[in-house]
């Protein structure tokens, strides 16, 4: 939780102070670099954590980050300052601070026990009901306020409302495949978190690599093309595992995976970039934070979702051989397919200009 409380305001705060420096032509340069390190270092993640249990205790994927945490707050404090206006007057809303810690909690706790305990646990049912309707008298406390913590004004943006939407799909799509990916290669094809964190290396790498370049195509041609095309070579992806085998070989598997992230760069930073760019730049902060509010719950959520539907297709096959797991995979990855169709289809709806 505290680990919880540094990231939810590092990352929306990195995103408004890109809003505050630089015009909107050149925040897709900026944000496809800043996305380079975003999605870098949580796509190399299997592989470094993959060999840290394979060869150290699981404890040093807590202690690894020490050094680091430290030299970060070092150089904050030197570097650092503040790019926009300060006001002592600003009053924080302790209630709308709580109903949105208590709402938005309930719901991703809800979720993301319902993989363990099912969706007709009590627990379950209770916490996901109870965090839906504290969220909706957050929500309603927000838009009566003259102060908001979140402003919801930004979803008056039409640009911002259909990003917003191809995010949650996007971030489902890929923290899914994140989790069930290295599960199927496991348990169905005996592959150890090492080897399975090595064969989605490759994809991390290309998917960093590409991040910068889809930010100045962003800035050249828009955000219509790159979404289509991002979109797109993510539905072929997905469409690739709806028929794993024992006999699929892992070079096709890594080639699918390189497919997939190349689809990824070009539309995970170009997304942040759109949004931001059709807000007024006295609602960018409310808008980057609700986006990644937006993001975690997605993310959460829709693991929870897919994970349960994975679970219960392995309560159909036999487990016996390789074959049961890969059937209950691709089932998997056929509603993962059909999510991405939607959202390929919604992309050609971009408008040319997004600022």
């Amino acid at each position: 939780m505290v680990q919880a409380v540094g990231a939810g305001i590092i990352i929306p705060l990195m995103m408004t102070v890109i809003v505050y420096l630089y015009p909107p032509e050149k925040r897709g340069t900026i944000m496809g670099n800043v996305g380079f390190a975003i999605i870098f270092a949580p796509a190399i993640a299997p592989t470094i954590a993959g060999f840290i249990l394979e060869y150290l205790s699981w404890r040093w994927l807590f202690n690894i980050m020490i050094p680091f945490v430290t030299l970060i707050i070092i150089i904050a404090s030197k570097y650092l300052v503040n790019v926009a206006e300060t006001s002592s007057k600003e009053k924080l809303d302790i209630v709308s601070v709580i109903c949105s810690t208590v709402g938005f909690g309930f719901v991703l706790f809800g979720f993301s026990s319902a993989g363990s305990r099912g969706w007709d646990d009590l627990i379950v049912i209770t916490s996901i009901v109870g965090g839906l309707l504290v969220t909706i008298l957050f929500c309603h406390r927000q838009i009566k306020a003259t102060e908001p913590l979140l402003n919801l004004n930004v979803f008056k943006f039409k640009i911002f409302t259909m990003t917003t939407v191809v995010n949650i799909a996007i971030t489902i799509l890929m923290y899914a495949d994140l989790i069930l990916l290295p599960i199927y290669l496991q348990d169905g094809r005996g592959f150890t978190a090492l080897e399975a964190g090595l064969l989605l290396f490759p994809g991390a790498i290309i998917n960093a690599t590409h991040s910068p370049v889809a930010g100045k195509l962003f800035d050249k041609y828009g955000a219509k093309p790159l979404f289509i095309l991002g979109t797109g070579l993510i539905a072929i992806s997905m469409y690739a595992v709806i028929e794993l085998s024992p006999e699929t070989t892992t070079a096709y598997i890594l080639v699918r995976t390189i497919l997939l992230r190349i689809g990824l760069a070009f539309i995970t930073m170009p997304l942040n970039t759109a949004a931001l760019n059709a807000l007024p730049r006295e609602l960018a902060s409310h808008g980057s934070a609700i986006n990644n509010t937006i993001r975690q719950l997605a993310g959460a959520i829709g693991t929870a979702v897919i994970m349960t539907i994975y679970s219960i297709q392995l309560l159909n096959v036999s487990l016996e051989s390789t074959t049961g797991y890969s059937s209950a995979a691709s089932n998997t990855y056929f509603y993962m397919f059909v999510i991405s169709i939607i959202v390929f289809i919604i992309t050609w709806f971009t408008p040319k200009k997004t600022s």
